[in-house]
C-alpha cells in the first residue's frame, strides 16, 4: 500500500491530539468528545444523529457518509478509556505527546487512534462518488463491558439497508482478527450468620461456604481446559472461568455472616454461557444453598449479572470481507479479550472483523502510545477502502 498523504497524516495526528485531551475516563461523561465530533463533521456538511444514555450525559454517535439505501460498511470506534492513575505518566495522561516516532496519552491506541483516521478520512470522503456508504460509529462505555453501543447497533439494524460490515478498529497493528470472545461477569452474595468464632459450629460461616462455590467455578475451568469446547485458533483455545473478586469477614474472632465474589467466563462464540452460568447456579442452589438454609432458614446465595457481551465469529466467508481481504490478505487469527464486534455480529446481524492501529500490549497501561507509523498504515487502509467504494 501507499503512504497515506502527508497533510491528512498531519491532520489525523492533529486530530488525534484533540481526542485524547479529552477525560473520556468510563465514569465520566463523554458528550464534549460527542459535540466535537459533531460539529466537526458538520464542517463538512455531514449530519450526525446521537443515541444517549439514560442520564443524557453520554451518547453514541452514527453519522454516514455517502448513499443512502445501499448496505455499506461501519467504521466502529469507542470513545471511552480506562482510568490513567498511574504515578508513572512521563508525561500527561490526556495531552497527546510525541518522542521517538509514538504519540503518548490515554486512549491514543485504544482506542481514538483509529478514531482519529477515520475522522481525517471524512473531507476525502465527502468529495468522492461512493457507491456504497460508511457510516461512523463511535460508542461509550465500551471499556466497562460494551454496554453502550447496543441503541446503536439496534439502530443499524432496523435500517432498511443495514452495513454489510463492521471494522471494529480496536488495536491490532493492522493485522485483521476474525473472532473474539465474548464476557459473562457475575456478582455473588452469600449470607450466613455472625458470632463469636469459639462458637463457629452454631453457625453458618458465609466466607467458608463462598469458598466451596469458588471450587465449583474452579472445577469448571479445569473441565474447559481438559474437554473443551476447542477452538485452536484463539490465543487461549478455550473458554476460561475464574473468580476474579472476594471480600468478607469483620474481624478474626467473628465467624463471617457476609461475603461477595465476583467471577467471570469468557467464552467461545458458540458456547452458551447462559447456559453454564444456569448450570453452576443450580448445582450451588440444590447443594450449598440448601444446606446453609437446613441451619438457618434466612443464609444462603444471591447471583446478580453485572454485564455480559457476546463473541464475534469468523466473518471471512461474508461476501463484504472481500472489501478487506482485497487489501490485506493475510488473516492473523482470533483473540481472548473483548470488543464490540460481537453486538455488532450477534444484536445486529452484520458481519464483523476488528482491525486498527496501535498495539493492544500498550492498552490500559501509563505511557501507553501509538506508533505514528501505524497512524500511517491506517490511513493508507482506509483511503483503500475509500478506492473500493468509490464510483470506477
Amino acid at each position: 500500500m501507499s503512504k497515506p498523504n502527508m497533510s491528512r497524516l498531519h491532520h489525523a495526528i492533529d486530530l488525534l491530539g484533540k481526542l485524547v485531551a479529552f477525560d473520556t475516563t468510563s465514569k465520566n461523561s463523554n458528550l464534549g468528545l460527542i459535540h466535537f465530533v459533531r460539529d466537526y463533521l458538520a464542517e463538512y456538511g455531514v449530519e450526525s444523529t446521537l443515541f444517549h444514555d439514560e442520564t443524557g450525559q453520554k451518547a453514541n454517535l452514527l453519522a454516514t457518509i455517502g448513499p443512502k439505501g445501499v448496505p455499506g460498511i461501519a467504521l466502529s470506534g469507542h470513545t471511552d478509556v480506562v482510568p490513567a492513575l498511574e504515578t508513572t505518566w512521563v508525561s500527561p495522561a490526556f495531552e497527546l505527546t510525541e518522542r521517538d516516532g509514538k504519540l503518548f496519552g490515554r486512549g491514543s491506541a485504544d482506542m481514538k487512534g483509529f478514531s482519529a483516521c477515520a475522522l481525517a478520512m471524512i473531507p476525502e470522503l465527502v468529495k468522492r462518488d461512493l457507491e456504497i456508504p460508511f457510516h461512523l460509529c463511535l460508542s461509550y462505555d465500551e471499556e466497562v463491558g460494551c454496554i453502550g453501543v447496543g441503541s446503536m447497533v439496534d439502530h443499524l439494524a432496523k435500517m432498511d439497508t443495514p452495513p454489510r460490515l463492521a471494522v471494529i478498529g480496536e488495536p491490532t497493528n493492522m493485522k485483521v482478527i476474525n473472532g473474539q470472545k465474548g464476557k459473562y461477569s457475575m456478582r455473588v452474595g452469600v449470607t450466613g450468620t455472625a458470632g463469636h468464632s469459639s462458637f463457629a459450629p452454631d453457625h453458618v460461616n458465609a466466607i467458608e461456604y463462598g469458598a466451596r462455590a469458588i471450587n465449583l467455578i474452579a472445577d469448571k475451568a479445569r473441565e474447559f481446559e481438559e474437554n473443551g469446547p476447542f477452538d485452536a485458533d484463539f490465543t487461549v483455545p478455550h473458554s476460561t472461568m475464574l473468580t476474579t473478586t472476594i471480600s468478607g469477614g469483620t474481624a478474626t474472632n467473628v465467624t463471617p455472616e457476609y461475603c461477595e465474589f465476583t467471577f467471570e467466563i469468557r467464552h467461545l462464540p458458540d458456547h452458551d454461557a447462559e447456559a453454564v452460568i444456569a448450570d453452576l447456579q443450580k448445582t450451588i442452589m440444590d447443594t450449598l444453598d440448601a444446606e446453609m438454609k437446613a441451619k438457618a432458614e434466612d443464609t444462603g446465595f444471591t447471583f446478580e449479572k453485572i454485564f455480559s457481551y457476546p463473541g464475534m465469529g469468523d466473518c471471512t466467508d461474508a461476501e463484504a470481507f472481500s472489501y478487506v481481504s482485497n487489501i490485506i490478505p493475510e488473516i492473523s487469527g482470533k483473540v481472548s479479550y473483548g470488543s464490540e464486534g460481537g453486538v455488532f455480529e450477534k444484536q445486529g446481524n452484520i458481519p464483523s472483523i476488528i482491525c486498527g492501529p496501535g498495539s493492544i500490549e500498550q492498552a490500559h497501561k501509563p505511557n501507553e502510545f501509538i506508533e505514528i507509523s501505524q497512524i500511517e498504515e491506517c490511513l493508507d487502509f482506509l483511503e483503500a477502502l475509500t478506492d473500493q467504494a468509490a464510483a470506477a
